[in-house]
């Protein structure tokens, strides 16, 4: 099958690309790698009357470093990370994560912006840029707005972004000095959406300990508190208690819940190697 007709814009700035899709009031879709949707188009899944096609747009290729954070262009791709030819060490788990992503093919075209914004919630950086407590910046045509991460995904394949804004910029913070980080995705073989993901950022001396619990059927289950509710990083993982909250998320079976259970284990004994849980 092949896509149904449209129309096409290469818009030169992001002005013109938000004003196209404020023309087209819905019925335009943008295009950066078009590794969701290519396939979607092909399928006649989803049939734009306009595809805005924004992959040579340079604000969205665009990275820069503050003392605090790293400033990622949305059109940035995988492989741009994981080659480090932007210098993502500051924090070292997106290098890794960019790595793990399906195939080089893939990696070589797939932006984390196109990523973030199909919102799949097996996606790689949909559920490690919450984690992280990144925030993304949203162009529109009367301005743009900043937004959490933890707020931007809300509910399977959907967003808080407008029909008439373009995810422009992903802030990702530095982790401060001493900062344990774990990380772990679990899938049927290399290159395959995860069937579960974890990720663990414990910050020094008491502060927070996040962690996040990915793959779910809709957005990312996010604790804040993680060590003091679910005991992560003391050894006695609290596992009933955790059990309740993916059966709120809709995971209710046995082999998904040991699935889920198994990645935050993992994650948490890399993040605290001295105190593997039980």
């Amino acid at each position: 099958m092949k896509p149904a007709p449209f129309d096409y814009l290469r818009p030169r700035t992001l002005a013109e690309a938000c004003a196209a899709l404020k023309t087209a009031d819905g019925g335009a879709k943008l295009i950066a790698g078009g590794q969701s949707l290519g396939p979607m188009l092909n399928l006649r899944l989803v049939q734009p009357r306009l595809l805005v096609d924004i992959s040579g747009l340079e604000a969205l290729h665009a990275f820069s470093e503050t003392a605090d954070a790293l400033h990622l262009g949305a059109g940035l791709t995988a492989a741009n990370i994981e080659d480090q030819r932007i210098d993502t060490r500051a924090v070292p788990l997106l290098q890794r994560v960019a790595a793990g992503i399906a195939y080089r093919a893939v990696r070589n075209r797939g932006t984390v912006g196109g990523s973030l914004t199909h919102a799949d919630p097996a996606a790689d950086w949909v559920n490690l840029m919450p984690a992280l407590g990144a925030r993304y910046e949203l162009a529109g045509p009367a301005g743009s707005r900043t937004v959490a991460a933890a707020d931007f995904m809300t509910a399977a394949f959907e967003t808080l972004l407008a029909e008439d804004e373009v995810l422009s910029t992903i802030i990702v913070p530095k982790p401060a000095p001493g900062t344990r980080l774990g990380h772990a995705k679990i899938a049927r073989k290399t290159g395959k959406f995860a069937m579960a993901i974890a990720v663990v950022v414990a910050e020094p001396d008491g502060g927070t300990c996040r962690a996040l619990i990915g793959a779910t059927h809709g957005r990312p289950i996010l604790v804040e508190d993680a060590g003091a509710r679910f005991g992560l990083g003391t050894g006695r993982l609290d596992e009933p208690g955790l059990a309740g909250l993916l059966a709120d998320a809709g995971i209710t079976t046995p082999a998904a819940r040991h699935l889920h259970l198994t990645a935050l284990r993992r994650a948490a004994a890399e993040a605290f190697p001295q105190a593997i849980p039980s």
